[in-house]
Order: C-alpha cells, then sequence, then structure tokens
C-alpha cells in the first residue's frame, strides 16, 4: 500500500468515518477503546489506542476508555490502573471511563429480552458435548436437546442461576440461532455462564457473567459508540454483534469496522504468552525493557511521540502483516536524537595516566548537552591526570582501518586534548589494566600541529567519575515470528540482557531524574531505570543503539 493510501487522513476507516458525517448519518464521532484488565496493555493496544482516540479527535468527536470487565478470573485491579497510566502515558484523555460491569443489570435484562421472543434457551450440555454438536466448517451442528424448552421454563432457570441455585458450568444460556450457520460463531453461541468469582467491581453480587460477544455490542450501543473499530478476528464475530442489537430493544446500533491487527517482529503480543514469560522468570516482570508492553517500552526510554509515530507509519490497513523491529527503533532513534541529552559514559574501562599532566591539577571542560540544540545548555566536564576510556577504544594489535588508540599511536579525547600511547600495563593473567599515554597541551579545541589524528573516543574522569550499572537490552526472541513456534520460549534470545556492574560515567548523571534519556556518546541511547536507581545507585537501561547493528 502507498504512503498516500496509508496515511492518517486517508485509511479506509476514515474515509468511512468521513462519509458518514458527510451523508449525516450521526452527529458526532463517538470511539472507544475496550481492553480487558487481564494484563498490561502491549504495543499491539497502541495501535488501537491511537487510532480509536485519533479518529474521535480530527472529527471533534469522543473516545471512552472501556474495561470490559467480565472475566473477573483473570482481572485485578492492578491491571486496570497499569492501563489507565499508559493511555494517559500514551498522551491521550478519554471522555468518559467505564466498564461493562456498568451494564450487567442493563445485560440481564436484555437476555430475559431474549428469551421472551424466544431467541435464547438455558442449555444443560457440558462444556464437552456443545463442542461435539456445534459440528465444524463442514458438517452443520445439532441441536440441543434443551433448545426445545418453553419460554416460561428458560426464564425460570435463567433466573435460578442468577439467584445461584445451581453450581458452575451446570447450565448456560444460548442465543437461538441457527445451528447450520455457515458461520459457526451463530451456531447458538453462549450468552450468560455460571461463575462464582469475586468481582473486582461488583464483588459477589453476580454468579453469572455475560460472554464478550454478547456484552459488547451492547456496551457499544449503550454509549452510543457510532463506530466499533477492532481487529481482523472479529471479523466473523460481526454477523453476532448485529444479531445481537438487531434483536433486543435499544434504539443504537453502532457500525462495527475490522483493522489489521500489529505483528511485530521479534517479540510476541499474546496476553497470554507474556504472562507466561512472566510468571516463568524468562523476564523480571510486565514492564521487564525486553517486553512488548507499553510499560516495558517505557521503562526501556521509548517516547510517547515515538510510538505514535510507529502507529502512524505502519498505518492502518485490512490485511494483516508482519512489520519489523527496525521501523519501532528507527522511532526512538530518530526522537531520541532530537530531544536526548548527551553525556560520556565508559561501559568497560581502562585507566589511562597522562604522565605529562599536572598532578593536581583538575580543567573544567565545557561541553554542550546537545549539539544542535543550544536551548539545552550546556555542562562542565572535569579532566584529570587519570581518565577511563572503554576497552574497546584501545588495541594491542589494530585491525585494518582501526582509527583509535593503538600502542605508540594518537588519539583525540572528545571535547579535549589529544594522548599518545607510551606504555602498556597488563595484569599477571596479560590483560590490559592500564595505559600510560602523554597529551599535547596544544591541542584543547585546536588540531595539532604538522600532523592528522584521525580518531575521536569519549572518556570520563577517573577520580570524578561515577559509578552506575548499565543494562543492555537486545531483542527478546532470535527468530522473526517467535510466536508460530511450537515452543516459543526455545526461540528466547540468550542474549538480550547483559549486565554491566562498573561502568563509569560523568559526574552529571549523578543528579539524572529517573526515567531521564540521553545519548551515551558513541554507545547508545539510555534511560535511567525508574524501578532500581535508588538511594544514589544509577541504573541505566539501554532503549536501542545509534544505528541498526542487529544480526
Amino acid at each position: 500500500m502507498s504512503t498516500a493510501e496509508n496515511s492518517p487522513a486517508t485509511n479506509f476507516i476514515r474515509q468511512i468515518v468521513s462519509k458518514d458525517l458527510a451523508e449525516n448519518k450521526l452527529n458526532k464521532v463517538i470511539t472507544r477503546f475496550p481492553p480487558e484488565p487481564n494484563g498490561f496493555l502491549h504495543i499491539g493496544h497502541a495501535k488501537s489506542i491511537c487510532l480509536n482516540f485519533g479518529v474521535a479527535a480530527e472529527n471533534n468527536g469522543l473516545c471512552n476508555l472501556r474495561f470490559d470487565d467480565t472475566n473477573p478470573e483473570k482481572e485485578s485491579i492492578e491491571y486496570v490502573q497499569a492501563i489507565e497510566k499508559d493511555v494517559h502515558w500514551l498522551g491521550f484523555e478519554w471522555a468518559e471511563l467505564r466498564h461493562s460491569s456498568d451494564y450487567f443489570e442493563a445485560l440481564y435484562s436484555f437476555a430475559v429480552q431474549l428469551i421472551e421472543k424466544g431467541l435464547a434457551y438455558v442449555d444443560s450440555l457440558s462444556a464437552e458435548k456443545i463442542r461435539e454438536y456445534r459440528g465444524s466448517l463442514t458438517q452443520a451442528g445439532k441441536e440441543s436437546p434443551d433448545r426445545s424448552r418453553s419460554i416460561a421454563e428458560n426464564l425460570d432457570l435463567f433466573s435460578r442461576m442468577r439467584a445461584g441455585e445451581f453450581a458452575d458450568g451446570q447450565y448456560l444460556l444460548r442465543a437461538k440461532i441457527d445451528m447450520a450457520s455457515a458461520n459457526i460463531n451463530m451456531r447458538d453461541p453462549a450468552l450468560y455462564r455460571i461463575r462464582r468469582v469475586h468481582h473486582q467491581r461488583t464483588g459477589d453480587n453476580w454468579c453469572i457473567y455475560p460472554m464478550y460477544d454478547y456484552t459488547h455490542c451492547i456496551s457499544d450501543a449503550i454509549e452510543g459508540i457510532t463506530h466499533s473499530l477492532c481487529t481482523l478476528e472479529f471479523e466473523d464475530h460481526r454477523p453476532l454483534y448485529d444479531w445481537v442489537l438487531d434483536n433486543i430493544d435499544i434504539a443504537s446500533h453502532p457500525q462495527q469496522i475490522e483493522f489489521a491487527r500489529l505483528e511485530l517482529e521479534y517479540t510476541i503480543v499474546s496476553k497470554r504468552k507474556l504472562n507466561q514469560l512472566v510468571v516463568d522468570g524468562h523476564v523480571s516482570g510486565w514492564d521487564d525493557p525486553r517486553m512488548p508492553t507499553l510499560a516495558g517500552l517505557r521503562r526501556a526510554g521509548f517516547t510517547p511521540a515515538s510510538i505514535r509515530d510507529f502507529c502512524e507509519r505502519i498505518g492502518v490497513t485490512k490485511k494483516d502483516s508482519s512489520i519489523e523491529m527496525a521501523v519501532l527503533e528507527s522511532c526512538i532513534r530518530e526522537d531520541l536524537n532530537i530531544t536526548a541529552a548527551r553525556a560520556m559514559a565508559v561501559l568497560d574501562p581502562i585507566k589511562v595516566v597522562i604522565e605529562n599532566y599536572p598532578d593536581d591539577q583538575t580543567e573544567q571542560l565545557e561541553a554542550s548537552n546537545h549539539p544542535q540544540n543550544e536551548a539545552m545548555g550546556k555542562r562542565k566536564i572535569p579532566f584529570t591526570k587519570e581518565v577511563y576510556i572503554d576497552r574497546d577504544d584501545f588495541a594491542e594489535v589494530p585491525p585494518p582501518k582501526y582509527k583509535r588508540l593503538i600502542a605508540g599511536g594518537e588519539v583525540r579525547l572528545r571535547g579535549a586534548y589529544v594522548i599518545k600511547c607510551q606504555q602498556i600495563i597488563k595484569d599477571a593473567e596479560g590483560k590490559v589494566v592500564e595505559l600510560r599515554c602523554t597529551y599535547d597541551e596544544n591541542t584543547l579545541g585546536k588540531k595539532p600541529e604538522g600532523r592528522k589524528v584521525k580518531g575521536v573516543i569519549h572518556w570520563v574522569s577517573a577520580p570524578y567519575a561515577v559509578d552506575a550499572e548499565v543494562r543492555l537490552y537486545d531483542r527478546l526472541f532470535n527468530v522473526p515470528n517467535p510466536g508460530s513456534e511450537e515452543n516459543y520460549c526455545d526461540a528466547l534470545n540468550p542474549d538480550s540482557l547483559h549486565v554491566i556492574k562498573q561502568a563509569k560515567v560523568e559526574p552529571s548523571l549523578a543528579d539524572a531524574e529517573p526515567g531521564g534519556r540521553f545519548q551515551f556518546e558513541r554507545v547508545g541511547y539510555f534511560c535511567l531505570d525508574t524501578e532500581d536507581s535508588l538511594d544514589g545507585k544509577l541504573v541505566f537501561n539501554r532503549t536501542v543503539t545509534l544505528r541498526d547493528t542487529w544480526v
């Protein structure tokens, strides 16, 4: 699909909405984002959030946040609060906060209506028998013996179901539609089941709970939703959505429109599988920076703007497709390149002693916080006789075209002087532990006379350096489509996290705020961890490398 066809102004959903408004089919666009509070929101939900809130905002309409809380076994207040936080973080405000449980009484009344019209019945078949009777894609289903119950008997049984007279699973309320329908969703689908589970909002007031397909359409209608936007897996459920609304006494009939869900390479967006990763300890929690959850992305250092940009770039289509991880990473690189302050950090330090530099001297060098944005100000960086450089920036036996420090070679310390390596100090195992160098005092902000120094490396002052833990996060899986694996955990990337305990960072970072984002010059983009940076301890999470280096 071309960029023009896929732009926010012209995707097919926005065309439908514009047409409806032009033809005066509605006065105001009203949408909703209806998550189930059974887990944290992930990057796939971000697409739906941006679409629902975006379509409403573009048309001076409204968008509700509605929790589909009809499955209390798996739902919790923790997930409710996390979802509200994520929607706010992305930059959206809902018109009204609703819950499907707000409508439990109305949903029950509408179910009674269907029974009174002879369109619903109480069934005593077991779950196994219901599956057997449903048939298959090539074979029609078989009617339940209870399908012929009288209206009076169904009303009595349904009332007693609500009163708690029956055991869990003993009865089920089903719609009476067509057991021979080509659409299996229309073969007498379940409307209510008995579940004695404490509900996070209604407590123990109910022991029967409505099914999603029945609840969702009625909730939309009660709220006056004009366009019910959902992902493609609900396309086959649309006839049931319409059937329910056509057969109850309700004025509103929202239009359901389906769009392709987001499939992102090298990750999974199944809540069940994400929960399993948490439960099995493959990640530290729902907000682990490797997780595709919004909480995880936020902790990793992703910005709301980068997520919104990503959702806009991938567009809205009618066909499922897989999006390369590089697209998401490109969005955050572009954002942080503009917004992140610069700093210097040495992840694997080697001490450099500048032998001809005065022992007791400290120079406060001035550095820009952002080379393209003077408004971000400047900072002081101390320069001393002893500094740290990164181990990767020295080679005793350099590879071809190596432009960093070598024995007998020169290199410029970023924003400071040119130094020359005179001596290499090793430990008993032969590991380089210290370099003895000299500096050219005439090279601060100047090129050395009579010679050309090509390499520039970063550094931090040894006596002023601040200790930090640095967590180098990478893609959680090592195959593009781990969800297709029979055991997706076998596809976990064993190198998705590398923890560096003894990194050295410049002293300005000691005052960084949790959540603060920085470009560690020549290293990557990092975020000060919001959970573990406590009591003066600095923990930085890598958001993304400076360029795409995934192999």
